[in-house]
């Protein structure tokens, strides 16, 4: 697919894009480029292409899931100006 003058118009319209006069054929030209990439990518068949979550089956180190580190909500609590029921209370700020 190949854009001309008037596709690019309409498309810098529509996206609320000021493209200068002298720019428009270099625009019109790249974004036909990128067209016809799509296009190539398209046509490969990838029927028999197994999805693959990273490119390098890189497997994610994890850490074991415990805790490390004990509740201190009461510790934290004891500076909060205002604590109700273990909660935290902040002022109303929306009417």
């Amino acid at each position: 697919m190949s854009l001309d003058r008037t596709d690019v118009e309409k498309i810098a319209h529509l996206a609320r894009l000021n493209i200068a006069e002298q720019d428009i054929q270099e625009y019109a030209e790249n974004l036909s480029n990128i067209l016809k990439l799509v296009d190539q990518m398209q046509a490969v068949d990838t029927h028999d292409i197994a999805p693959m979550a990273h490119p390098m089956d890189a497997i994610q180190r994890l850490r074991v899931d415990e805790v490390t580190e004990g509740n201190q909500r009461d510790h934290l609590q004891t500076v909060a100006p205002a604590v109700e029921a273990g909660l935290f209370q902040v002022p109303k700020v929306i009417e």
